[in-house]
C-alpha cells in the first residue's frame, strides 16, 4: 500500500466519527457486581453501577483501581445474566470516591444489559484512526470500538497489544509528518518531539516561555497525583521535571499556579515532549495545553 492511497485519519476526523457513533450509547445506571483484580494484584468484588452503556461495552465507575487490558467478570444485579469484560482504559481522573473506567465486552454474544441496539450497517463498520505505539513508535491504522475512542478521547492514552513489541503497550494518536515514508504505514514514525520542535519560530515566539517556578499539581487518569514546580512557563503550555512516567500523547490535568485550598484553574494539557535527564532518573516534560 502506497503512502499516496493510504488514508491518514487526523484526531479530528476521529473525534466526528466519535461523535456519529455517540447516538448509539445509552446515559444508563444498571446496579452491576464486578469481580476482578486489581492494580496490586488483589482479587476484589465491588457493587457498583454503569454510567454509560453501548454496543461493544460500558462506562463504570469503580473504588479499586484496575489497569489497563484486566479481565472482569460483571454480572447484572437484575437477574443472573454476567459476561466477561476487558478494561480498555480510564474515562475520569481517579478521585476519592473511586475512577471511570471503560469496559468492552469479551465475545460476539454479549447481551448482558438485555437492550437492542440497531444492527450496523456493513459501510459503517468500526470508526478507524491512526495511533502509534509509544514503546517502538510504528503507526498504525486501527479499528477501533466506541469504547476505545471514548478512552483515547479523555485519557489520550490506549491499552493495545502491539506485534512489534509482541506486548501490551500504550498507544495514542499520532500525528503523521508532510510525507509518510516509502512503504506506507506500518514503518516507524519521528517521535512526537521531532514533530513539534519543526514548528516555526514565528509560533515559538508567539508561546515565548518564561523560566518561573510555580507550585503545580498533575493529576492523571491513571491515578498518578504530584505535587511539583514548574520549570517555566507560556501561554500554550508548561514544562516541569519529575520522576513519574508519562506517555506522549497522554493527557494531563494540570493546576498552575496551584493553591491548596485556594482557587486554582484546572486545564486538560497533552505531553508532547520527553526528556532523560542522565543519571538521575528524572524526565523533563512538556505540556501543550488543550484550546
Amino acid at each position: 500500500m502506497t503512502a499516496g492511497r493510504t488514508p491518514v485519519p487526523s484526531p479530528g476526523s476521529s473525534r466526528r466519527e466519535m461523535e456519529r457513533r455517540r447516538s448509539e450509547r445509552l446515559l444508563l445506571t444498571v446496579p452491576i457486581h464486578v469481580e476482578g483484580v486489581d492494580s496490586t494484584g488483589e482479587k476484589f468484588a465491588e457493587d457498583t453501577r454503569t454510567i454509560v452503556i453501548n454496543r461493544e461495552g460500558a462506562r463504570i465507575l469503580l473504588k479499586r483501581a484496575v489497569v489497563a487490558g484486566a479481565v472482569l467478570v460483571v454480572s447484572a444485579k437484575t437477574g443472573r445474566r454476567k459476561a466477561k469484560f476487558r478494561v480498555i482504559g480510564p474515562t475520569q481522573p481517579k478521585s476519592g470516591e473511586g475512577g471511570e473506567w471503560g469496559i468492552e465486552c469479551l465475545g460476539d454474544n454479549c447481551d448482558l444489559w438485555r437492550i437492542h441496539f440497531p444492527p450496523l450497517q456493513k459501510e459503517q463498520g468500526f470508526g478507524s484512526a491512526l495511533i502509534e505505539c509509544r514503546r517502538c513508535h510504528t503507526a498504525s491504522l486501527s479499528h477501533l470500538s466506541m469504547v476505545e475512542f471514548e478512552v483515547l478521547e479523555t485519557s489520550g492514552l490506549l491499552v493495545k497489544e502491539c506485534r512489534k513489541c509482541e506486548r501490551s503497550t500504550p498507544w495514542s494518536y499520532s500525528k503523521p509528518p508532510t510525507d509518510i515514508p516509502e512503504g506506507g504505514l506500518g514503518k516507524s514514525l519521528p517521535y512526537t518531539e521531532s514533530l513539534e520542535s519543526s514548528k516555526s519560530g514565528i509560533q515559538r515566539r508567539i508561546n515565548r516561555r518564561v523560566a518561573l517556578q510555580l507550585p503545580m499539581r498533575v493529576r492523571s487518569y491513571y491515578g498518578i497525583e504530584e505535587f511539583i514546580r514548574s520549570e517555566n512557563v507560556s501561554r500554550g503550555g508548561v514544562c516541569f521535571i519529575t520522576d513519574k512516567t508519562y506517555e506522549l500523547g497522554e493527557v494531563l490535568i494540570i493546576n498552575c499556579p496551584y493553591e491548596k485550598g485556594g482557587h486554582s484553574i484546572e486545564v486538560r494539557g497533552h505531553v508532547v515532549r520527553r526528556r532523560e535527564m542522565m543519571g538521575t532518573g528524572r524526565n523533563i516534560y512538556g505540556i501543550s495545553y488543550e484550546r
